[in-house]
C-alpha cells in the first residue's frame, strides 16, 4: 500500500541525518554586510544548538559558503553587490561589520556557528550546495540518508538546496525556525511549497525532540 508524506514517521524522516547549515557567512549575517539579511541573526540559536545534538550524538554537521566569481557573470545582474564595486562573498576579502571588532573575511561561517575540527565545508559558486560541488559525494562517504536544513536565504539558496536534495534522494527536513529571509511572503511561501512538494518543515524543538537523546 502506498504511503504519502504525512504517513512517514518521524525517526524515518531523520534516518542517518545530517545538520546542513547554509550560508552563515559574515557578509549575510553580520550588521551591515553588504547582502544582510537581518532575520540570519534570530536562527543562530536554533542552529547553535541542532548542532550541540547532532555533534554529541555523532551525525554529521556540514556548512556550506557562497562565492561570488571575480568575473562578471549572470548572477551579477541580480546580486550587484558582488560585483567588484562593492565584492561581497569574494574570496580573499576583508571588511568590517557593525557587530564585531576589526576585519573580518567577509566569506567566512560567523563566529557564533564555527565549523568544529574537521566538519565539512563545501564551496559553491551558485544557489544550489549540490550543482558542481562535493556535497553529494560527502555526504555518501558519511552515510548520510536524511538531511536538516537551515540556513540563509530561504527562497534562493536554501530552497534550491532543498529542491536538489530531493533529486538527489535526501528525505529532507527544513527547520523553520533555522532558516530567514529578507521578505516574510517568500519565506511564508517557500517553507509552504517545500512541504507540499519536497520535503517536510518542522521547528528545531520538533527536531531536537525526535533526534536521540
Amino acid at each position: 500500500m502506498s504511503r504519502i508524506a504525512e504517513d512517514v514517521p518521524v525517526a524515518e524522516r531523520l534516518e542517518n541525518p545530517a545538520l546542513l547549515i547554509v550560508d552563515m557567512q559574515n557578509d549575510f549575517v553580520r550588521v551591515g554586510a553588504p547582502l544582510e539579511v537581518p532575520d540570519a541573526r534570530k536562527t543562530v540559536a536554533n542552529i547553535a544548538r541542532l548542532a550541540t545534538r547532532f555533534r554529541a550524538i555523532g551525525a554529521p554537521v556540514i556548512y556550506t559558503r557562497f562565492l561570488a566569481r571575480q568575473e562578471e557573470d549572470l548572477l551579477w545582474l541580480w546580486s550587484p553587490q558582488c560585483t567588484d564595486e562593492t565584492r561581497c562573498c569574494w574570496r580573499g576579502i576583508s571588511r568590517r561589520y557593525e557587530d564585531a571588532s576589526g576585519e573580518l573575511e567577509c566569506t567566512d561561517i560567523i563566529a557564533e556557528l564555527a565549523p568544529v575540527g574537521d566538519e565539512p565545508v563545501i564551496d559553491k559558486y551558485g544557489y544550489g550546495s549540490f550543482h558542481a560541488t562535493q556535497l553529494d559525494a560527502t555526504l555518501r562517504a558519511l552515510g548520510v540518508r536524511s538531511l536538516v536544513l537551515t540556513g540563509t536565504v530561504t527562497q534562493i539558496c536554501v530552497e534550491e538546496t532543498g529542491r536538489e536534495a530531493f533529486h538527489h534522494g535526501y528525505r529532507t527536513t527544513m527547520v523553520a525556525d533555522g532558516v530567514s529571509s529578507f521578505a516574510p511572503d517568500l519565506q511564508a511561501a517557500t517553507l509552504k511549497n517545500f512541504a507540499m512538494k519536497f520535503g517536510w518543515v518542522a521547528t528545531s524543538d520538533d527536531v531536537l525532540k525526535a533526534l536521540p537523546a
